[in-house]
């Protein structure tokens, strides 16, 4: 966790001024506003996600789903079988992905990019244990995973109030600005690649967040270096919205008109028990140019993620045995356990 953060910028005063909503963004490489998504309707989305992770068991049986009171044995993230299991469940339910249609979000995206929008359907909830301080989100720029064109826009909201100690978001403001993508390295968390901020020198770390409350959204460009803070709750499970939006016509990777990975799902099983079809497949109305993954990136962090194992490195230890016990037989997995075998560590 940063050492000092210091407060975001609130743009609710620009509201209805895109020229400025689109100044500031360009220099400060994000926007923050309180309650640009309607609280109301936030806390039924919370209740019915929270209500189907409690079916899932990671929250403490007969306490409010609403509160989100992990049960912190059940502890998982992204990569682990358990996680997959327990989040696929949570990304078939259709109001979470109507929410990324809500009209004031994409109202707000219209107006910051100026040209007609689409949300990637690639849609990201995050389902963060407490007490599960190492695998939080590194700092890195969402290029490198999610592709396409820099001009692309991450939304983020927690569904729930979100204190500094349950861990929202933090950017570099300005950090957008080197123009291009930094080098990410191996790391643990969600993505896995980090960015190290102190070997760059045009970048400041000179970190900003907030006490998050319910509808408030921050919005910003694919090359803004940014990361989660830890949750350091004792027993609450934090909830967010990770979605992106891009303007038809711009490029878009492959990879993001598919359902996020860690759900391990295909949209016919995404689909099989939603009450409308309102927004199955819509991206297909739009004519967007599809390009190829780049796979680059996941490949170098990887096999630093290997020299780092061989050299006795707890989290690239915990990393392959991660590899390894999601998918077996994959090449990835072969080559971990050699690198582990040749260290002595059990994979």
């Amino acid at each position: 966790m940063p050492e000092e953060i210091r407060e975001f910028r609130v743009s609710n005063d620009a509201f209805d001024d895109p020229a400025e909503l689109q100044r500031r963004l360009a220099d400060e490489g994000y926007l923050f506003f309180r309650q640009l998504q309607n609280p109301d309707k936030m806390r039924e989305l919370r209740r019915v996600m929270m209500t189907k992770i409690q079916e899932i068991g990671w929250l403490l049986p007969d306490t409010d789903p609403y509160d989100g009171i992990a049960d912190t044995t059940r502890q998982c993230t992204e990569g682990d079988l358990e996680y997959t299991a327990g989040y696929s469940q949570v990304y078939k339910l259709e109001p979470f992905h109507r929410s990324a249609h809500w009209p004031e979000i994409t109202s707000m995206i219209e107006k910051i990019m100026g040209r007609p929008i689409m949300p990637h359907p690639n849609q990201i909830a995050r389902l963060w244990f407490p007490k599960f301080t190492e695998h939080t989100t590194p700092m890195h720029q969402d290029f490198v995973h999610f592709q396409g064109n820099f001009e692309t826009l991450t939304s983020w909201a927690p569904i729930g109030d979100c204190p500094i100690e349950l861990g929202p978001l933090a950017v570099i403001p300005g950090s957008h600005k080197v123009g291009r993508v930094l080098d990410h390295h191996f790391s643990l968390g969600a993505g896995a690649l980090k960015v190290d901020v102190d070997a760059e020198e045009e970048v400041e770390p000179d970190w900003h967040s907030t006490d998050f409350e319910i509808g408030d959204t921050l919005i910003f460009p694919a090359l803004t270096i940014h990361q989660a803070l830890p949750n350091y709750t004792e027993d609450r499970l934090r909830l967010s919205l990770d979605n992106r939006y891009q303007a038809i016509g711009d490029l878009i990777a492959e990879q993001m008109l598919t359902p996020h990975g860690p759900s391990g799902l295909e949209w016919e099983e995404v689909y099989q028990d939603w009450e409308s079809d309102d927004f199955k497949y819509y991206w297909e109305d739009y004519d967007n140019p599809v390009v190829a993954r780049d796979l680059s990136f996941g490949e170098r962090g990887f096999a630093e993620a290997l020299e780092l194992a061989r050299a006795g490195d707890e989290h690239a230890v915990i990393a392959l045995q991660r590899a390894i016990k999601f998918d077996p037989d994959s090449e990835a997995a072969a080559t971990a356990k050699e690198v582990l075998a040749d260290a002595g560590i059990p994979g």
